[in-house]
C-alpha cells in the first residue's frame, strides 16, 4: 500500500515537473517569436520611413525645378519688358528731337509769313488808291456819278432778265412734256437701288465629302446593292469614281439631291448600311424635308410681314427654296420680286400689301410637278382663284408674261419686278458673262479717245464716268467728247434702258509746307 502511494506521487511529481518544464518551454518560443515579431516591424517601418524619405526629396527637387522655371520665366519677361522700355525710350527721345527741329522750322516760316504779308499790305493800299483814281477818271469821261452808272446798269439787266426768264419758262414747259418717260425710269432706277437681295445658284449636281475611300465601299455593298437601293430610293444618280474622298449626287431635282445627300450623311454617321436601313432612313429624311419647306414658308412670308395665306400656297412657297429658273433661286427671286413691287407701289401711292403678295406669288406655277402643259403664269393664277386670293393678284400673276390681258395697276408692277430681278447683273447664269462683256467694251470705248486717263462704268453700267487730263482737254472739247461717245455708244452697242456719260476735267495745284 506504502509503495503504491509513492508510485502515486512519484508520478505526480514527474507530471507536474513535465508541466512546468512544457510552460517554461513555451513561455521561451514565445518570447523569441515576439522579438522576431518586433524586429520584423521595425524593418518595415525603417524602409516605409526610407520610402516617405525619398518621396519627399523627389517632390521637393521636383518643386524646386518648377519653381527655378517660373523664376527664369519671370526674369525672362523683366528682360523683354526692359528692352521694350528702352527701345520706347529711344524712339521717344527721337521724336523728341524731331519736334524741336520742326518747331524750330515753323518758327521760321512764321518769321516769313509775317514779312509777307507786310508786303500784300502796302500792295492792297496801293491797289485800292489806284481804284479810287480810276473811279474819279471813269466819272469824268462819262458825265456820269458811280450810283447813276449802276442804277441804269440795273434798269438795263432788268429787262434783259424778264426775256431771258420768258424763254426759260418756256422751255421748262415743253421739258415737262417730255419728262413722263424720265419719271417712269426714275421710279424703277430708285427701286432697284433701294433693293438689295443675294442669290444662291443652283446646280444639277451635289458632292457629298467622306473621311476616307473605305466608306465608299461600304456605300456600293455587296455586288452594288447599296448604292442600287439608295438610287431607287430617292431618285438620284449617285456617282463614285476616283475622286477621292468625295461622292457625286446628280439630279435635276434638288430636293431629291437634299433627301440623297441627308440619308447618306445619316448612314455614313450611323454605320448601319443595308437595304433596309436605306429605307428606313430615305423615308424619315423625306418627312423632315417636307417639314423644312413647310418652316421655310412661314418664315418667308413672316420676313416680307404677309398675313393671311393658305396652308398649301404656303407649303409651296417653301418648296421654292428648292426649285431654280436659269440657275437662279426661285425663292431668292420671288422675295426679290416681292420687295421690288412693295418698293415701286409705295413710290406710285398704290396698295403695297398686294403689291408685295403678288410679287410673292408670280412664279407660284412653277412649283407644282402636276400640269406641266400649261404655262407657268396660268397655273400659278388658277391655284391662287383656287385659293381665294385678291382679283388684283390673281391678274398680276396670270398676266406677267402677258399671257393674259392687265386688268389691275399692279400687274405691269409686277411684270416690270420680274423682269428687273432676272436681268440684275450676276443674278442669272448666262446674263454675267454678256454683262461683264458690256461693261469692258464701255470702258474700251471711252480709253480709245486722246486725252482720257480713266474710265469707271458704274450703276450696273447704266453710267460711264470719264476722267480726262486737264493739259490735253478743255472745257469745251469735254463737253464734245460726252456727245461723241453718247452717239458711238449708240451705234455699237446694245444695252437696256439709257446709259449716262459724264466727262470730268479737274485742275489742281498742289504744294507742300515743309
Amino acid at each position: 500500500m506504502e509503495n503504491t502511494l509513492e508510485l502515486l506521487f512519484i508520478e505526480i511529481g514527474v507530471l507536474v515537473a513535465a508541466i512546468l518544464l512544457w510552460a517554461f518551454i513555451f513561455r521561451k518560443n514565445a518570447q523569441r517569436k515576439k522579438k522576431l515579431l518586433m524586429e520584423e516591424t521595425q524593418k518595415e517601418a525603417d524602409m516605409i520611413k526610407q520610402k516617405k524619405i525619398l518621396e519627399a526629396k523627389e517632390k521637393f527637387l521636383q518643386l524646386k525645378s518648377e519653381h527655378e522655371k517660373r523664376v527664369n520665366e519671370r526674369d525672362k519677361r523683366i528682360s523683354q519688358t526692359e528692352n521694350k522700355l528702352k527701345q520706347r525710350e529711344i524712339s521717344l527721345n527721337q521724336k523728341h528731337e524731331d519736334f524741336q527741329r520742326k518747331s524750330k522750322e515753323l518758327n521760321t516760316l512764321k518769321e516769313n509769313l509775317a514779312k509777307q504779308s507786310e508786303v500784300l499790305n502796302k500792295k492792297q493800299e496801293e491797289l485800292d488808291k489806284f481804284q479810287k483814281q480810276r473811279v474819279q477818271q471813269l466819272e469824268t469821261i462819262s458825265g456820269l456819278s458811280a450810283e447813276e452808272a449802276k442804277a441804269e446798269l440795273l434798269e438795263s439787266l432788268k429787262e434783259e432778265a424778264k426775256t431771258d426768264a420768258m424763254a426759260y419758262v418756256k422751255d421748262i414747259v415743253e421739258e415737262a412734256k417730255l419728262n413722263a418717260n424720265k419719271e417712269a425710269k426714275k421710279v424703277i432706277i430708285e427701286t432697284i437701288q433701294r433693293t438689295a437681295t443675294d442669290h444662291a445658284s443652283e446646280n444639277a449636281v451635289s458632292s457629298f465629302p467622306i473621311e476616307n475611300d473605305e466608306i465608299k465601299g461600304r456605300i456600293i455593298g455587296r455586288e452594288g446593292r447599296n448604292i442600287k437601293a439608295l438610287e431607287a430610293a430617292t431618285g438620284v444618280e449617285i456617282v463614285i469614281d476616283d475622286t477621292p474622298e468625295t461622292i457625286i449626287l446628280s439630279a435635276f431635282d434638288p430636293v431629291r439631291r437634299e433627301i440623297a445627300r441627308q440619308s447618306l450623311e445619316k448612314l455614313v454617321a450611323d454605320g448601319r448600311i443595308h437595304p433596309a436601313r436605306i429605307e428606313e432612313v430615305v423615308s424619315k429624311v423625306k418627312k423632315s424635308i417636307e417639314q423644312e419647306i413647310a418652316e421655310v414658308g412661314k418664315k418667308s412670308l413672316i420676313d416680307l410681314g404677309i398675313h393671311n395665306m393658305n396652308h398649301e400656297l404656303v407649303r409651296m412657297i417653301g418648296k421654292m427654296k428648292y426649285r431654280s429658273s436659269y440657275g437662279q433661286n426661285l425663292l431668292q427671286h420671288s422675295k426679290e420680286v416681292a420687295r421690288l413691287c412693295a418698293t415701286m407701289a409705295s413710290e406710285l401711292g398704290l396698295n403695297v400689301k398686294l403689291a408685295k403678295r403678288a410679287g410673292l406669288l408670280h412664279d407660284i406655277g412653277k412649283v407644282p410637278d402636276n400640269e406641266p402643259d400649261m404655262p407657268h403664269a396660268m397655273l400659278g393664277m388658277k391655284l391662287a382663284e383656287r385659293f381665294k386670293e385678291h382679283p388684283d393678284v390673281i391678274n398680276a400673276i396670270g398676266s406677267h408674261h402677258e399671257d393674259i390681258e392687265m386688268t389691275s395697276l399692279i400687274s405691269p408692277i409686277v411684270q416690270v419686278c420680274d423682269a428687273i430681278s432676272g436681268a440684275r447683273p450676276g443674278a442669272r447664269r448666262e446674263v454675267v458673262e454678256s454683262y461683264i462683256n458690256r461693261l469692258q467694251e464701255l470702258e474700251a470705248i471711252a480709253l480709245s479717245y486722246d486725252g482720257v486717263q480713266k474710265t469707271y462704268a458704274i450703276q450696273a453700267g447704266r453710267e460711264l464716268r470719264v476722267i480726262v487730263g486737264a493739259e490735253q482737254i478743255t472745257d469745251d472739247a469735254s463737253a464734245q467728247l460726252s456727245l461723241d461717245l453718247s452717239k458711238r455708244i449708240q451705234e455699237e452697242m446694245t444695252y437696256p434702258g439709257q446709259i449716262k456719260i459724264t466727262v470730268i476735267r479737274e485742275t489742281r495745284a498742289v504744294a507742300y509746307a515743309k
